[in-house]
């Protein structure tokens, strides 16, 4: 989601502005409020003393610096049902063919802490529910944010029914990366031809392969060549031509997929959720093209 905190960095009013902003497209939405995350749900993947920490407002300073703000009750509640919102988006899908997390795409929050504005990783949690609950049997983990997935990696490390694809920036945050099941390093400056050859050559294989029953998409617009944290030059074209691609990869193969925000920075929290406005409302298009008939094109968003 994001990389080192730094003082300013991180605005939680680019929530709002997403939501605003989608609002104001035009394009028909349906919008869900989420239940939060069951704790146990939390706890069958993150360490349950960091998980108590987390909803009891103890978490030690030093984490909270990993983190990159204070773990306030509010904090806690509002990463419940962020979390909670990936889970719903998720079952959405499993409805739909794709539905949105207008938040979350928390992929950087490791067993026993959170980290680079990440307190629970819900890629990693919905991941391992989906499994839990019979909903899925290979989940597929796309996180094409800017920053390498560390967390998510780390968190479902060593299993055969979860997959996950990282296409970032190979400079960027994390300095040290974990491993993913496929890592994609990018160069810094890398553009829109460059991103979607890459993307062309390891997808497609990958849903070949692997053969997932879900997907999950990290669908962070901190590639754009504006992001105050990103090293890549992605236009706002190459973006929509990105998740549009993503979509119909697996949409083409009749699988659900659900997206999570992921991260995009930069002093104008307007502009920045303009671009996930636009992202959200490019994998809708996309789906819609897949979509059986007009009544079938549900396009849900959880905000």
């Amino acid at each position: 989601m994001a990389p080192a905190p730094t003082r300013g960095t991180f605005r939680f009013d680019k929530y709002m502005a997403v939501m605003a902003a989608l609002r104001d497209s035009g394009y028909p939405i349906t919008e869900h409020a989420p239940p939060p995350m069951p704790r146990r749900w939390l706890e069958a993947v993150h360490c349950p003393d960091y998980v108590d920490q987390v909803f009891t407002s103890t978490v030690p300073r030093e984490k909270e610096r990993r983190i990159g703000f204070p773990v306030t009750p509010h904090i806690a509640q509002r990463v419940a049902h962020t979390n909670g919102g990936t889970w719903l988006a998720a079952q959405l899908a499993r409805r739909h063919g794709y539905a949105a997390n207008s938040a979350a795409g928390s992929h950087h929050a490791l067993y026993d802490t959170g980290a680079g504005y990440c307190v629970f990783n819900d890629l990693a949690v919905v991941s391992h529910r989906l499994i839990a609950e019979g909903d899925a049997s290979r989940v597929l983990i796309v996180d094409l944010d800017v920053h390498q997935g560390d967390g998510t990696a780390s968190l479902t490390a060593g299993r055969d029914d979860i997959f996950t694809l990282s296409l970032h920036a190979e400079k960027n945050f994390p300095v040290r990366k974990a491993r993913s099941s496929l890592d994609v390093p990018l160069a810094d400056g890398t553009d829109d031809d460059g991103y979607l050859d890459a993307l062309d050559r390891h997808l497609p294989r990958t849903i070949a392969q692997f053969d997932p029953d879900f997907v999950l998409y990290q669908a962070g617009v901190d590639v754009h060549a504006e992001d105050k944290l990103g090293r890549l030059a992605l236009t706002s074209q190459g973006l929509l031509r990105r998740d549009t691609y993503v979509i119909e990869a697996v949409r083409s193969r009749d699988l659900p997929v659900a997206s999570s925000l992921g991260g995009g920075y930069g002093p104008d929290p307007h502009e920045v959720g303009e671009r996930h406005a636009r992202s959200m409302i490019a994998c809708a298009r996309a789906n819609a093209a897949f979509a059986r008939s007009a009544s079938d094109s549900l396009h849900d968003v959880i905000g």
